[in-house]
């Protein structure tokens, strides 16, 4: 296996489980010194934990990164530990209620915004800084939501949206700095959050995998392959992109009818 980040050090936010955590120990088996983050800290913990199992210097940071008195501080963490931040893969966020548009209330688009967009831009304020001496990669978590929104998740969908004008404006921003912007925007991924929404009905996993050309869902390791792929120095000639990783789902390769 090619250690894409060997020496490396990289942070991944939204680390309890899920693709967080996935990508996390993508991250350590490719070499990187990780740090993680969640609200929630003995999953985050976990996740140190077997980052720690694939070799890696790891470090564990309890913080809600839509707050941004706690994202300084957690960048600041792992700048005191590890002298350096070379890359970062901003992947906190919620699904938010599955409610229609005029179902949805002012606290629904409030928690699902700050989870999913101000968490990003406020987590790109602090990472940036921290890159500028040296350059850096930084890795926004959108979905394929964002070019293909999901009927009963108008504002999911649009917080998503957001992620991808952020991370193109912040690409053209810091390309001169060294410092390179990317989303990844994941299909349909076997997360916890998923197996909640499925609840152990059939008829409703084989409704998400439709939307998979391979008729099967991610795992966590395969976004986080993508991820890992981004923040690594055999992307350095992209920048600003939003790249898909969703088995055909943007291409509307087997869309439910």
């Amino acid at each position: 296996m090619t250690r894409l980040l060997e020496g490396k050090v990289c942070l991944v936010t939204g680390a309890s489980g899920g693709i967080g955590r996935g990508a996390a120990v993508v991250c350590a088996r490719h070499g990187a010194k990780v740090a993680v983050s969640a609200r929630r800290v003995a999953e985050g913990e976990e996740t140190a934990l077997r980052c720690r199992k694939e070799g890696a210097e790891a470090l564990f940071v309890r913080a809600d990164v839509s707050r941004g008195p706690e994202v300084e501080a957690l960048v600041q963490a792992v700048v005191d530990r590890f002298g350096r931040l070379d890359g970062a893969f901003n992947n906190a966020g919620v699904m938010g209620v599955i409610k229609r548009t005029h179902e949805q209330t002012e606290a629904d688009y409030d928690a699902t915004m700050d989870a999913n967009l101000r968490s990003v831009w406020w987590s790109m304020k602090y990472e940036v800084p921290a890159m500028l001496a040296r350059g850096g990669s930084i890795v926004n978590a959108a979905s394929a939501s964002a070019y293909l929104p999901i009927p009963g998740s108008p504002i999911y969908s649009a917080s998503k949206a957001g992620v991808v004008g952020l991370t193109k404006s912040a690409a053209l921003e810091y390309a001169r700095d060294g410092i390179r912007v990317n989303a990844i925007c994941p299909g349909i991924t076997r997360t916890p959050l998923i197996e909640d929404v499925i609840g152990g009905r059939p008829k409703k996993e084989q409704y998400l995998t439709s939307y998979s050309a391979f008729g099967r869902m991610a795992s966590p390791e395969e976004i986080g392959e993508a991820a890992a792929w981004l923040l690594s120095d055999l992307s350095s000639f992209v920048t600003g992109v939003a790249l898909p990783v969703d088995a055909g789902q943007v291409a509307g390769e087997r869309l439910p009818k």
